[in-house]
């Protein structure tokens, strides 16, 4: 629908506001049509109470439908060092909103407007130079699967073109399925509704196995799915994942979901896939259930494919802001985080991520957070004797990154980075703070050389130097030594305990902060690895 503009000399107030939010949301409400609720699958495994546990998982995919289907990519593009691809039904590019309903309904699900496709281009690129979201590097030949049907009058084909050239424009492979004559939905064998319309539950049988297309594209291939699942499904508390403690704050639910496979259970290497329900299709909608965890035809397949699935939940608000329990895409509830780094739905899944794999930090407790990339022109590495003697700083950098621990010339190496930790807001109180440090190479396994050896953070208020990297920082005083821990990782990222209150206590708020990496014992012999080559050490605030 068109909207009249208010002249520009007169700013809207704000119940005028509130009439044109209730307005656009009612039109969102009316192009979801309703219907009698289908069925279970009768297959499905019942879920049972349990926690989220870290299994031996590897890469780690999302998949979506419409609001969805813009969180996932949201997901792949803010954290493209953890997701390895994505597949969306029935959305847009990234950041298609720019953080207005308006614009989410008028060019991110009709063509009213213009989408501005370079502008979101450019966004993505600036925010990654600043560290706002992952370097866009990661996205080049990661696999994208897209799919719109013809039918789909919900979110326009147009949209969904959009979304596969955003992606074409940063290297992704993208496979786009736009051939199908199908309404608004998830596509999948096991849908109650016919191809071409678009009504509840928004699971569609279209006659095809979409599934197994999007799972091969993004995998390489695909064994055929089980018969009926036989794994388990896992139903834990989202509060423990919520930013501040409170699910029903950031419009989730409190209950989400996790089948996993008993190969999985046993040990085996699995995959991950996040799958995202759209609108309407909540646990906690209007007693919708679990009819999207049960019909998206993805258990099947994990159970043959060594995959699990996490199915977070989306939940309706008792107000105007979200309704429809629609993941936050365009900025509801005053989160104008919700499509990079720091966005509350987004930390949330992300803390799911990192329990099932084991990289998880403990249950956030404040109120808010910030999370700030390092200084490129203040990092660097310094290596020296196991002593400490014959100290000079590190030359390899920019080939390969920050070195920690012995390397090949018999030196021990320690790394420096350098945090403005002014942006931390002011009148806050720090909560709880830690680094997340992405590894890019290395040889040996130098926490296993001696056995039990330990990676340590010290602290220091301002710079162990000039800020600048210097020999000398290789053995400066710091001002809480050991403050947190990274364990053992051999690829991708890792996360380190919490600062200590020591640490906490160290971050200096009008200025600098800097962070030495070290192990406490020299490796016995070559055993080290780089860190911060295509990826920045951030370090995350959390305040209330």
């Amino acid at each position: 629908m068109r909207l009249s503009r208010a002249p520009r000399t007169a700013p809207p107030t704000a119940r005028r506001r509130r009439r044109l939010a209730a307005l656009l949301l009612s039109a969102v409400t009316a192009l979801f049509l309703a219907a009698p609720a289908s069925p279970a699958s009768a297959a499905a495994p019942s879920p049972v109470p349990g926690t989220l546990t870290p299994y031996n998982v590897g890469s780690v995919y999302t998949a979506g439908i419409s609001s969805g289907g813009y969180m996932a990519t949201q997901l792949h593009v803010a954290y493209s060092g953890t997701f390895s691809g994505s597949a969306a039904f029935a959305s847009g590019p990234y950041h298609c909103a720019q953080g207005s309903l308006s614009t989410a309904l008028n060019a991110c699900m009709d063509t009213v407007q213009d989408l501005q496709l370079s502008k979101l281009e450019q966004t993505t690129r600036d925010w990654s130079a600043r560290g706002m979201v992952d370097p866009i590097s990661h996205l080049s030949g990661d696999p994208v699967y897209v799919f719109s049907g013809t039918n789909d009058a919900t979110v326009k084909q147009s949209v969904a073109t959009a979304l596969a050239d955003y992606y074409g424009r940063f290297g992704a492979r993208v496979r786009y399925q736009r051939t199908t004559a199908a309404g608004h939905a998830w596509i999948s064998p096991l849908g109650p509704n016919s191809c071409g319309v678009t009504q509840t539950p928004f699971i569609n049988d279209c006659g095809f196995d979409a599934e197994r297309e999007l799972l091969g594209h993004l995998l390489g291939s695909v064994v055929a799915p089980a018969a009926a699942p036989s794994g388990s499904l896992i139903r834990f508390d989202q509060n423990a994942y919520a930013p501040g403690g409170s699910a029903a704050a950031l419009s989730m639910g409190a209950e989400g979901f996790a089948y996993v496979p008993r190969s999985c259970a046993d040990g085996a290497a699995c995959t991950l896939m996040v799958a995202l329900h759209g609108c309407k299709q909540g646990y906690a909608y209007q007693g919708f259930g679990t009819r999207f965890v049960e019909n998206a035809y993805l258990n099947e397949y994990a159970d043959t494919n060594a995959m699990i699935v996490l199915y977070p939940q989306a939940a309706p608000t008792g107000t105007l802001e979200n309704p429809n329990g629609c993941w936050n895409w365009w900025g509801y509830l005053g989160d104008t985080a919700y499509a990079r780094h720091g966005g509350q739905q987004i930390e949330a899944v992300m803390g799911m991520v990192r329990a099932l794999r084991g990289t998880t930090p403990p249950p956030p407790t404040g109120g808010g957070a910030v999370t700030l990339p390092s200084v490129d022109a203040q990092d660097g590495y310094v290596k020296a004797a196991a002593d400490g003697s014959g100290a000079a700083v590190g030359t390899l950098e920019d080939a390969y990154g920050f070195a920690v621990g012995r390397g090949s010339d018999g030196k021990v190496n320690r790394t420096l980075l350098s945090f403005d930790t002014s942006r931390i807001p002011a009148g806050k109180e720090i909560t709880r703070a830690y680094l997340t440090v992405t590894r890019s190479s290395g040889s040996g396994d130098p926490w296993a050389s001696p056995a039990g050896n330990r990676l340590l953070v010290d602290v220091r208020t301002g710079c162990f130097g000039g800020c600048g990297v210097e020999a000398g920082d290789w053995s400066a005083a710091a001002t809480a030594a050991g403050a947190a821990r990274i364990d053992a990782f051999s690829s991708g990222a890792a996360v380190s305990t919490d600062l200590s209150a020591a640490g906490l206590a160290a971050l200096d708020r009008s200025g600098t902060t800097q962070m030495r990496l070290g192990f406490v014992s020299a490796p016995a012999g070559t055993a080290y690895l780089f860190v911060n080559q295509a990826a920045p050490v951030t370090l995350t605030v959390e305040y209330r």
